[in-house]
């Protein structure tokens, strides 16, 4: 499945994601004169605070229209999967916030990464962790199966459980410093409908043209007891896993 983005969609119904990244960012601590590569760079807000430290960062990311947003606001900003990343000794720091969860190969993204840092460079991350939207994906897979269309949200995203990560990373050679796992409940201003829209139309453009709005319309109504409060404000079921590895 590919999760296409629409950077004016983006900004309007995902602000929180790059708010909610301060604390990923605290633990980055970038210096002035650090060279460091933010990985799934996305539309660059937290790209441009960290080459407001002095330190010389280059983002990259997968989707062309995020890169040239990015590069909008005068970012050195790259198309590139981060599954084949072609960078050799060159950082001294790896960044990504809520990025990792969409990559399908994860061993070879963070062999890139190792590839990519100097030696003792720290990768520092944080992405979707065990349980994160465990509601959310429930309901859309259950109105999924229902009308016919079973299997679509099947390995959307990793959302892996601190253990597991700690593993996959050792065993590519990164020594762990840090690694939490953190329940963060995400006000969603936009409501229900518009995040699954934004996060989850490489999946909808899956399904039938007919059948989108009744499924998207099923999934929130689904989702409301749950995640939606006596004022109709909506919050996300999310869970951080956010880490600090050495290389």
């Amino acid at each position: 499945m590919t999760q296409t983005w629409n950077p004016t969609s983006y900004a309007e119904n995902a602000a929180f994601v790059p708010t909610l990244g301060a604390g990923v960012l605290d633990w980055l601590s970038p210096q002035p004169g650090e060279r460091i590569l933010d990985l799934g760079c996305g539309d660059g807000q937290l790209t441009a605070k960290i080459a407001a430290s002095g330190a010389k960062v280059v983002g990259v990311d997968a989707s062309p229209a995020m890169v040239e947003a990015a590069q909008a606001r005068g970012l050195d900003a790259r198309v590139c999967n981060a599954e084949s990343l072609p960078f050799s000794s060159e950082f001294d720091a790896v960044f990504s916030n809520a990025a990792l969860h969409w990559v399908q190969n994860q061993d070879a993204m963070i062999a890139g990464v190792k590839r990519s840092l100097k030696p003792s460079g720290r990768f520092v991350a944080e992405m979707g962790g065990h349980g994160n939207i465990a509601a959310i994906r429930v309901a859309l897979m259950a109105v999924l199966e229902r009308h016919g269309c079973a299997g679509l949200e099947d390995g959307v995203n990793y959302y892996p459980a601190p253990g597991a990560y700690t593993e996959r990373l050792e065993s590519r050679g990164f020594a762990i410093e840090e690694m939490q796992l953190i329940p963060r409940p995400t006000p969603l201003p936009t409501g229900m409908r518009t995040w699954l829209t934004t996060f989850r139309s490489g999946v909808l453009e899956r399904v039938p043209e007919s059948l989108r709005d009744t499924i998207i319309d099923e999934t929130v109504a689904l989702l409301e007891p749950a995640l939606r409060d006596e004022r109709g404000n909506w919050t996300g079921d999310y869970i951080r896993l956010r880490f600090i590895a050495r290389a």
